[in-house]
């Protein structure tokens, strides 16, 4: 049995912590894609810690990890990650394992990237820069270089084949960076990671499924940034749906059991692209400051705006998402009205479904408005204790996604998780 879970907006939901919580049920946890762009925030023991490449179960002591095939992982940021990890107790040679198909980003992947995002000037998509796309593009042009390979006698002619066609694309660009630093790096992080656990995934996979392992496979950025389904040509590289669950660990459909999706109580968003209901005056920049919205990974400010209900039940509609949980709604608290888009207004038409024109019109929402409540929410012990005007609004979006909340996160802490019984 496989449950997903994966955020449902543009990234940032906060699904870190809400894996972590959750992890305890699982014996597996499954990275299906992205990059090393994730960052997932958790706070262990008081300690906040972020997670780009490894699996948010990562410290449950009898807990699964692993890395699937549609990752691109950057050794150099993986090795990194894993010496912080380690230093807080943690044996990775025992719960952490990577699968051999996973792809991996190398020195002149980074150096593509920077050099295409320079190149587009003000049409530039907001990149992370840290060579993911490059990464994603060599695989889907049967270029790129696996786990597995590290493992080849061959590995040195196989890096320098792809490494030769790069610094010619570079040259292209008129990309002239001294990028050796970078490679001194590179390898020593690639003997690092030979020590570690590589398996054939989707054989080790399916043989913990068919012992009755219970899996949970946790997504990376947001449904609104996948490849062919968010607001392209802004979004990520990979198929951040349910869909992707399948191709990403290499496992049958009807697997799949429950869809948790991810979405905080507001909307952000990091980089270029359409965000209809991002806030320009004092209520977005409250927003951000309450939220404490600047990217884990990146440390930009995020753009802030009220929650987006016509790409949410998009987002819920692709995944077939059945439980909904919602992150930071106490970040409301400090509203005294809360508004919630429930339609856009595109062209003279009123629609609530997602344009496919979305980044070339202008798109207007039109917001249905919820009195605020004036209780601290953090405070709430249970579902129940929660202000009548929050579960009022909460109420709303699960009729208008079709889709029950079922648990609110209503603080930072690995505690702070209400379940609606």
């Amino acid at each position: 049995m496989v449950d997903v879970l994966l955020g449902l907006q543009w990234g940032d939901e906060g699904k870190g912590k809400i894996v972590d919580y959750f992890a305890g049920k699982y014996d597996v946890i499954a990275r299906f894609q992205g990059g090393p762009n994730a960052g997932h925030t958790l706070y262990v023991n008081g300690q906040k810690v972020v997670l780009h490449t490894i699996p948010s179960g990562v410290f449950h002591a009898n807990t699964i990890n692993l890395v699937g095939n549609g990752v691109v992982l950057d050794p150099v940021t993986f090795k990194k990650e894993c010496e912080k990890i380690s230093a807080l107790g943690i044996d990775l040679k025992k719960n952490l394992f990577i699968a051999e198909k996973t792809h991996i980003i190398v020195p002149t992947h980074r150096a593509l990237d920077k050099a295409s995002e320079q190149a587009k000037g003000q049409d530039k998509i907001g990149s992370t820069l840290k060579g993911i796309g490059p990464a994603y593009m060599d695989k889907t042009g049967r270029n790129g270089i696996r786990v597995g390979d590290l493992l080849s006698a061959n590995f040195a002619t196989i890096y320098e084949k792809l490494k030769a066609k790069h610094q010619q694309l570079l040259s292209n660009y008129g990309f002239d960076e001294d990028i050796s630093e970078w490679e001194t790096e590179f390898f020593e992080a690639v003997e690092f990671l030979r020590t570690m656990n590589i398996v054939n995934g989707e054989y080790f996979l399916n043989d913990l499924i068919k012992q009755g392992k219970k899996v949970l496979a946790e997504g990376a950025q947001g449904s609104m940034l996948d490849v062919d389904f968010g607001t392209y040509p802004f979004v990520t590289s990979s198929n951040t749906i349910s869909a992707g669950v399948c191709t990403g660990l290499g496992i049958a459909p009807q697997l799949i059991k429950d869809v948790i999706g991810v979405t905080k109580a507001y909307c952000t968003r990091v980089g270029s692209g359409p965000f209809p209901t991002e806030l320009f005056d004092e209520t977005g920049e409250e927003l951000r400051k309450v939220g404490h919205e600047f990217g884990a990974t990146t440390g930009r400010p995020r753009r802030c705006g009220w929650i987006d209900l016509v790409a949410l039940k998009y987002t819920c509609m692709l995944s077939g998402v059945t439980k909904l949980v919602m992150t930071k709604s106490d970040v409301l608290d400090a509203f005294s009205e809360v508004k919630a888009c429930t339609a856009y207004e595109v062209e003279g038409k009123v629609t609530e479904q997602l344009p496919y024109h979305i980044c070339n019109v202008p798109v207007t929402p039109v917001y249905k408005s919820f009195p605020g409540w004036t209780e601290k929410t953090a405070d709430s012990g249970s579902y129940n204790e929660l202000p009548g005007e929050m579960k009022n609004f909460l109420s709303f979006v699960e009729q208008y996604l079709d889709a029950p909340v079922s648990y609110v996160s209503n603080g930072p802490g690995r505690d702070q998780i209400l379940e609606k019984q």
